[in-house]
């Protein structure tokens, strides 16, 4: 059987293209940036498997090119209402603490983009599941 987690690194995008993407792949070049979270719904509507903890992602910048390779190396699916504010700040994004992380991306989770892509706007709410996934740079920094 193949190890799963050493297979050619997945594509990841962060966002949409553009600014917002080009921040976080700059502070992920640049160190600031060592978490990132999911909402689940999309990875459910998108058909995608749940990302693991060893597995390996060639992350996008916002003209499809790998800009940065990453290893993740902490998975967990959690409640919005469960990130502290640790996790609030790896994100690398200059979040104060855990309740700007949580208005952030409960805006970002309730945007057009994403709703274009659910066909409906979600439900965000503290109890609202994400996938709070903390990675480590493994090539590109």
């Amino acid at each position: 059987m193949a190890d799963t987690h050493r297979e050619d690194p997945r594509p990841l995008e962060l966002a949409f293209p553009g600014p917002e993407r080009d921040r976080g792949v700059t502070a992920i070049k640049d160190g600031t940036k060592t978490a990132l979270t999911g909402l689940l719904e999309i990875y459910r509507h998108a058909g995608e498997a749940l990302p693991q903890a060893g597995r390996r992602y060639s992350v996008l910048d916002s003209q499809g090119r790998s800009a940065v390779m990453i290893e993740l190396t902490e998975v967990r699916v959690v409640p919005m209402n469960e990130i502290d504010d640790g996790f609030a700040r790896a994100e690398g994004r200059g979040y104060a603490d855990a309740a700007q992380w949580r208005s952030a991306h409960e805006d970002f989770f309730r945007s057009a983009g994403v709703a274009e892509f659910l066909g409906h706007t979600p439900t965000v709410d503290g109890d609202a599941l994400v996938i709070a996934q903390r990675f480590r740079v493994v090539e590109g920094s």
